[in-house]
């Protein structure tokens, strides 16, 4: 039997398993964790995972689940920014991180299964030329802290501290009410438990390492607006009802926020795009991402050429942090649940929602409490950490959209590329498509007119006609990508 503690803690302990370089300073810098677990059931095995409470999903001793992709990050890149080449990574929030991990390791098993030494996830399928899952081969996913975006749009329990005006009175931010509570005798650290579910918001996900000014702004919550709230015994009511808010900011053209007090600041059901380096970003939220996931699966359009059947997370599990199952399935799956007449391989599948009561030890609320004056101030880490499971090269730390480290000099050349920009991902999809018999290649693959990666985008048409009926159905807003960007080979 195993809990989402379990898989929590199977999450953390992977991530501490892995090499110092990346990770962050304990008591300064803070980051999220995202994970790709596959689970495996026993031919022998006939139960299945399922709900027993909130927090619990039960597995048999017949069950195997192994982390086959973990990712850390909080960042992206500005749309300027953004190359032609493919060769810069554009979100680094670990969500993606995660996934396109999971990406590199799923090409690596559709390699095994194409040149015949066998692969622990894929095996053949009726129709020539595509693969399907081993029997009792499923995936979940695992985030230390809510998806940016929709999801984290969560209504404030009784238990955690309201957003108060006078508690930025003093220095323009929570600090002042803090210290003047640890004059009164409450210490400065137990004053930060008591609301570090409070600025636990979204937009703490600053995308700014570098830019001190911007980065102080985009890490702490979003203030309401300058508004009048009720006195009660001499002082502001910070009982009435609030949610937490998010720095991801609602698509150009459609409905935007309302910034009304308290539960009138967010409309829920948004497009979002994350912030960015004081400019915008083309990065649309996590929330956002996941939910497109949940209908056109998470393998992307290229490998979709080899499946038979989009790979879908049957689980998601989150862990301690504000956590809302109602704003998690509204924003995650119910967004999508109308969609009607996908193609063959494709649908609309509602992951259980699970959360875990185990932090992680580097989110910014642990931080904070790890905290001393001389470390100076809180900061998201700038690094990025991608671990897969396969041979070559593992490990990918990157930082601003490239490998961490890398010179001025190298950037444009291979030594400054991540493992995981569509640069390299193609061309490790061009490596599967070479090691693949012509005799066994699918039929979209048989063409002789795919030369760059947008071409093998738009030729995988099951996909591509799935993402129009979720457009036209669900998210007519979505930003179409420059085909600039894409014509890469």
């Amino acid at each position: 039997m195993a809990t989402a503690d379990d898989i929590a803690q199977l999450c953390y302990e992977t991530f501490n398993a892995l090499p110092h370089r990346g990770k962050p300073e304990p008591g300064r810098e803070w980051t999220l964790l995202a994970a790709v677990v596959k689970v495996t059931r026993c031919a022998n095995s006939d139960t299945e995972v399922r709900q027993e409470a909130p927090w619990t999903v039960m597995f048999t001793d017949d069950i195997e689940k192994e982390v086959v992709s973990l990712g850390t990050g909080t960042k992206c890149i500005g749309q300027t920014a953004m190359s032609p080449k493919g060769d810069v990574l554009n979100d680094s929030h670990a969500e993606v991180i995660a996934r396109r991990g999971c990406i590199r390791y799923l090409t690596q098993q559709l390699h095994r299964a194409v040149s015949g030494r066998g692969s622990h996830v894929f095996c053949r399928a009726t129709c020539p030329g595509k693969w399907r899952l081993q029997p009792g081969v499923s995936f979940l996913f695992f985030t230390s802290h809510t998806p940016c975006g929709d999801a984290s749009i969560i209504p404030m329990t009784d238990k955690q501290p309201q957003p108060c005006t006078s508690m930025k009175s003093d220095q323009g931010t929570a600090e002042g009410s803090f210290k003047r509570k640890s004059k009164a005798g409450t210490s400065l650290k137990n004053s930060k438990r008591l609301c570090r579910e409070e600025r636990y918001a979204d937009e703490e996900k600053t995308d700014d390492a570098h830019d001190s000014e911007q980065s102080s702004r985009d890490s702490e919550p979003s203030p309401s607006p300058p508004v009048k709230t009720p006195i009660v015994d001499g002082r502001q009511d910070c009982q009435l009802p609030d949610i937490h808010r998010t720095g991801a900011k609602s698509v150009r053209g459609g409905p935007s926020d309302p910034l009304q007090p308290r539960t009138g600041y967010h409309t829920t059901g948004l497009l979002r795009v994350k912030p960015g380096r004081g400019e915008l970003t083309l990065s649309l939220s996590c929330s956002d991402k996941l939910a497109r996931w949940g209908v056109l699966g998470f393998q992307g359009a290229l490998l979709s050429h080899y499946l038979e059947e989009a790979l879908y997370f049957r689980t998601v599990v989150v862990g301690m942090c504000p956590y809302s199952q109602a704003s998690m399935q509204r924003a995650l799956y119910t967004r999508c649940s109308h969609v009607l007449d996908l193609c063959a391989g494709f649908s609309v599948c509602p992951p259980v929602f699970l959360q875990s009561k185990l932090e992680f030890p580097f989110s910014q609320a642990q931080t904070e409490l790890q905290h001393m004056a001389k470390q100076g101030r809180i900061t998201p880490c700038g690094a990025a950490i991608s671990w897969c499971k396969v041979p070559d090269q593992p490990l990918d730390v990157t930082a601003s959209g490239y490998k961490q480290g890398v010179t001025k000099k190298a950037l444009g050349t291979a030594k400054a590329r991540s493992a995981l920009c569509k640069l390299e991902l193609f061309h490790s999809f061009l490596s599967l498509v070479s090691a693949t018999k012509a005799s066994a290649l699918p039929d979209s693959l048989r063409r002789t007119d795919l030369h760059t990666y947008l071409d093998y985008k738009e030729a995988s048409e099951t996909y591509q006609q799935a993402w129009q009926q979720l457009r036209s159905q669900a998210f007519p807003l979505w930003p179409r990508s420059d085909r600039n960007l894409l014509l890469f080979q």
